[in-house]
């Protein structure tokens, strides 16, 4: 599917249908002859889906024939901790901007109805390229801004036990670990969008172009680098709760431990005493006293009592 974005009075207007005025065309999971169709406009080849998946920076990052070829990690669907990690190219021509994705990152559906509704201007296709990568970074600090707020909910369920009601560290476990995913998922899309915005602003000063613009992009790359320091914040944050998390695991196995060792030295002395009025010998003193029975029953109950009072008093139970 191909939307095409143009300009009237420097504001963006669109999708259309027409190519050839458009200076954002946006390639949404192409057909061959949607992509031969662009290249033909543009003059260019424009990334497939394999060039996409390549991890090499050169083959992320490259110039050819005068356009400025760059491809990032961005997520999709982050809302359920498990978004979908997909490469975007984004093509900066002199005159056009095309981006080449096969999934349906939030930006690029809410940055056109943002930019149309509050007015945005945009002198030329890189200046709007720089609003939606400023786009796609918004999102990702919105999407590490939830997922903080969920880590602390998920330290306070591991540190704070309300109403008395025990926890499901099973449940905990797999919150961290999810987190913990998403986490490295939002850093590694920053890390690519970091070296983009860096081979941008490179290109840019061989481009001339306008003072206004670099200066974006490096309050751009500013912003990139602080939300790289909060994710990983949030990973030392993720790796000491799931510590925490192990270690009350332990601490409640060894309270449970602690009890049947508690209860087995309460009822030792109970078995010591039954046993020896057990052993089958003919000549026992107590085997003819009239209240034999009802004193080794009464010894039994007081053996046990003492060690049950002693441990209470120490403040093992």
């Amino acid at each position: 599917m191909i939307r095409n974005f143009a300009l009237k009075n420097s504001r963006l207007s669109g999708p259309s249908e027409e190519s050839a005025k458009a200076v954002w065309i946006d390639l949404f999971d192409p057909e061959p002859e949607e992509e031969r169709a662009v290249e033909q406009l543009l003059g260019i080849n424009v990334p497939t889906r394999e060039d996409m998946d390549e991890i090499e920076i050169s083959s992320r990052l490259y110039l050819e024939d005068g356009a400025v070829i760059m491809t990032a990690i961005v997520p999709a669907h982050a809302e359920d901790d498990d978004p979908q990690m997909a490469p975007v190219s984004f093509v900066l021509t002199p005159d056009r901007l095309v981006t080449v994705r096969y999934h349906e990152p939030r930006a690029f559906v809410s940055f056109p109805i943002r930019a149309e509704r509050t007015g945005m201007e945009f002198p030329d296709a890189e200046s709007l390229l720089v609003a939606l990568l400023e786009a796609v970074v918004d999102r990702l600090a919105d999407i590490l801004e939830h997922a903080g707020r969920n880590i602390d909910e998920i330290s306070r369920s591991i540190f704070r036990r309300e109403n008395g009601s025990a926890r499901n560290f099973q449940t905990i476990l797999e919150q961290i670990g999810r987190k913990g995913d998403l986490t490295s998922n939002i850093r590694d899309s920053l890390l690519t969008l970091e070296r983009l915005v860096g081979f941008l602003s490179h290109a840019s000063l061989q481009r001339k172009s306008a003072k206004d613009v670099r200066e974006r992009m490096k309050t751009l790359s500013r912003d990139i680098r602080s939300l790289l320091d909060h994710a990983g914040f949030l990973s030392q944050k993720i790796t000491f709760l799931l510590d925490a998390t192990l270690g009350m695991i332990n601490i409640e196995q060894n309270a449970t431990i602690k009890i049947f060792s508690i209860a087995a030295v309460i009822f030792l002395p109970p078995t010591l005493i039954a046993s020896t009025y057990g052993m089958n010998f003919k000549y026992m003193p107590e085997l003819d006293w009239r209240f034999g029975y009802p004193f080794a029953i009464g010894l039994m109950i007081v053996t046990a009592i003492m060690p049950y009072a002693y441990f209470k008093r120490k403040g093992w139970l």
